[in-house]
Order: C-alpha cells, then structure tokens, then sequence
C-alpha cells in the first residue's frame, strides 16, 4: 500500500497538499511505517477547534492541533492511522509569537500529529522527551530547525 493523505481544507490557507504529504511520509519512515498509510488532515478555523477540543478534551479554548487515532478492531488488519485537525488562525498566530517561519510550524505540528496518530504522546516528562527528540530528529531531515529553540531576539 502506499501513503494516502486526504486533506481537507475549511480555512483556504496552509501549506501545499504535498508538502504535507511529504511530512506525514517522513514520519512515518522514521518510524518505520514506510510501507504506507491512510490518514486525514483537516485544516480548520478557530471556531470548529475549539468545538473539538471541548467535546474531545474538555477544553473551552483553541489549539492549534488535535489527532484522532484510529483504532481497527482486533484482528483487523488496517492502514488507517486516523485524523489530524490543525487550526490555520491558530498555527498563523503561534508562529508569529514565537518568531517562527510559518511554514515550519506547520511541518512542526504535522509531525507532532502523525507521531500522536502512530501510538507516541507526551502525557510525563519522559514522553515528552522522547517525542519531542523524535520531532527534532524528523523536521531536521526536512531541512526545518529545531521548534523548541526559540529563536534569539535581536
């Protein structure tokens, strides 16, 4: 099977179609899925993530990214990992505050999502770590820097 990404956009803004396929496909060869996947990645507004987050998370407010894994019943044999939904408003403001290329916190959070949708999570200390050093290790084969080095202010 091959990587099959279907984006969905309610806000007409965001990366290429490609680019973000190309950043599922890294993450999953780093985590040696490269034999192919199904997923979906929503870009929305602040309105329906924030609806999102309350049902799902019960949590009132925006986020900038939401992952909704699939989970095939036992002994069913599935590609589909799930859904990504990232809000574009949210990912725009972000980057601005943290002084951040745009398009490097989109490759940032679709990474961050896909790892979420493959089983990782950052709920101790010790997720975090590692799945933070995994999102490092996967955005610098992409050519992006790291997103938890705050660049210096001039």
């Amino acid at each position: 099977m091959t990587l099959a990404v279907d984006v969905q956009r309610v806000e007409d803004e965001g990366p290429a179609d490609d680019d973000i396929r190309r950043w599922v496909q890294a993450t999953l060869a780093a985590e040696g899925r490269a034999a192919g996947a199904e997923l979906t990645v929503r870009i929305v507004g602040e309105a329906e993530i924030t609806d999102l987050n309350r049902r799902y998370r019960g949590k009132d407010r925006p986020t900038n990214v939401l992952s909704f894994p699939f989970e095939a019943p036992p002994g069913v044999p599935v590609e589909l990992l799930g859904d990504l939904v990232i809000a574009a408003p949210v990912v725009r403001r972000e980057a601005a505050e943290q002084g951040k290329p745009e398009i490097a916190h989109w490759a940032h959070l679709v990474v961050h999502g896909t790892l979420h949708l493959l089983g990782h999570d950052h709920q101790t200390d010790a997720e975090a770590e590692a799945m933070e050093a995994r999102e490092v290790a996967i955005l610098a084969t992409l050519g992006y820097p790291d997103p938890y080095q705050l660049p210096e202010a001039s």
